[in-house]
């Protein structure tokens, strides 16, 4: 039977960055994973570069029961601290929109870095290693694995969520809190795909494919980037921010021509040539087809020179003010992270380590801390899985 200071189960982003992190207060680590290669998520992120963090993260783009939960270790170990360890490793990157930070190569420079750092302070990773029983002890815990047991003082989950189940992700993070006592926020896909019902969809099938620059809003909550239609319903980065905050039953509302005056815009267009079709002075601002389903769907399509007052303004929320319900999401297979997860009130947010069993860990997309899409959810990762390396 093999004994170490830390087990640490998930070789993702949080784990690796514990595992670094731990090993540098002389811990004896074992990180283990049921996957045959480390960092899977990281190397599918961000089309291949991975989106490893965002200049502009902070507490206030991450959802949780407890919104106050991640600053401290956000605070602790920020994006910089990040961003200076990829500039030791001399990784290329480069800024796009909204402040996202892309490998300028590939995301597997990411997983190397992390690979060797661990490497570098005598980590030991174990993969395709699956996790049977876990026990607590006196002394800390016993984990049967598939390739033996092993016990270890300090035990850290970093398992992940729900999220791509193809990738291999489980809830068996969920299943391990549950066991220890511990409460868990109710699970659901996040940064997903919205989908429509087969009413709606046949309604609005020749727009798949059309992307426009939009305005997307659930309640009080608003995102502009671009949106995507597609053969289930809407993609794009505005839809899968909003999707975090979508629940069933609830519509969303959209601005395709967001800060356009569309009514006044209309009117322009009417006064310089009344004998346009509708259709043909929305298409000089949004994709043909768009233009034409708008004009289908509020059933004018006649000439600016006919248009009534109330039919300008019809028009113009169709294209501003759009509502419409989704019938659901596209579920785990293609949400990005998992909203909900090990309920922080169950958590010290200084360390991460369990309330109410001494040893115990959990951190990144586990824990009930969601980022907002941009390379946040990586940032939670890197900062959680850094805070309980100081005490694990």
């Amino acid at each position: 039977m093999q004994s170490y200071d830390v087990v640490i189960i998930g070789a993702g982003a949080a784990g690796m960055m514990c595992a670094l992190e731990t090993a540098k207060r002389a811990r004896s680590v074992l990180i283990l994973d049921h996957a045959a290669m480390p960092g899977e998520k990281i190397r599918i992120s961000g089309g291949g570069r991975c989106n490893f963090t965002n200049i502009h993260a902070s507490p206030k783009n991450f959802l949780s029961g407890n919104p106050h939960f991640c600053i401290s270790a956000l605070s602790r170990y920020t994006q910089r601290d990040f961003i200076a360890l990829v500039e030791r490793h001399r990784i290329g990157y480069h800024e796009k929109t909204l402040g996202q930070l892309f490998c300028d190569g590939s995301a597997r420079q990411i997983i190397d870095m992390l690979v060797a750092e661990m490497r570098g302070r005598g980590v030991e990773l174990a993969l395709s290693t699956e996790v049977g029983d876990v026990r607590k002890t006196a002394e800390g815990f016993v984990l049967t694995l598939s390739t033996g047991t092993v016990t270890c003082q300090s035990l850290v989950v970093a398992c992940g969520g729900k999220s791509i189940p193809k990738m291999g992700a489980t809830g068996f993070g969920y299943e391990l809190a549950e066991r220890f006592g511990l409460a868990i926020v109710e699970t659901r896909p996040a940064l997903v795909p919205l989908t429509f019902d087969a009413k709606t969809l046949e309604r609005l099938a020749p727009l798949a494919g059309n992307a426009v620059e939009a305005e997307v809003a659930c309640g009080k909550t608003r995102f502009s980037e671009a949106m995507l239609f597609t053969h289930r319903g809407v993609s794009g980065p505005s839809i899968l921010q909003i999707s975090s905050y979508w629940r069933e039953g609830d519509e969303i509302r959209m601005a395709m021509l967001p800060g356009v005056d569309v009514a006044d815009l209309i009117r322009t267009a009417k006064r310089g040539n009344g004998r346009q079709a509708v259709q043909t002075v929305l298409a000089n601002h949004l994709p043909k087809r768009l233009a034409q389903s708008i004009a289908e769907r509020t059933g004018i399509d006649g000439n600016l020179a006919d248009l009534s007052d109330a039919q300008t303004k019809t028009i113009a929320a169709a294209v501003n003010d759009w509502r419409i319900k989704p019938a659901g999401s596209e579920g785990y297979r293609t949400a990005e992270v998992t909203l909900g997860g090990v309920d922080t009130n169950g958590l010290d947010q200084k360390t991460m380590q369990a309330k109410s069993v001494p040893g115990l860990f959990f951190i990144g997309e586990v824990v009930d801390v969601t980022g907002w899409l941009g390379g946040y959810n990586f940032q939670w990762a890197w900062s959680s899985g850094w805070v309980a390396g100081q005490a694990a």
